[in-house]
């Protein structure tokens, strides 16, 4: 019963990463909260490792495993500068709307 192992198609990969992505893009341009933006952008990069991982796995080599390593690097680096900026906002507008960023410029 074990030796019939089911695939999943790669179709499957694509499909749910593009929609991923899509919510991802689709939050950063409507959302108005920059944690909410915050998250979909870590969406979108979520979104394109699965696909990494699906096309390495499919094509049997390792390289996009070692992407997907780095963009994870990446996406860290970006909630912390992100979170830290986020809160030196908050401190200064006493809320996190990005449409409240035009008044830091005065």
């Amino acid at each position: 019963m074990l030796n019939s192992i089911q695939v999943i198609p790669i179709e499957y990969y694509l499909v749910l990463s593009s929609v991923l992505f899509s919510i991802g893009v689709l939050g950063v341009m409507i959302r108005r909260n920059a944690i909410v933006v915050l998250m979909c952008i870590e969406l979108m990069l979520n979104a394109v490792n699965l696909l990494l991982v699906a096309f390495s796995t499919y094509l049997g080599d390792g390289h996009g495993q070692v992407f997907v390593f780095f963009i994870m690097v990446v996406a860290a680096a970006e909630a912390t500068i992100g979170l830290s900026v986020l809160v030196l906002i908050y401190r200064n507008t006493k809320g996190v709307d990005i449409h409240q960023l035009d008044q830091l410029k005065h």
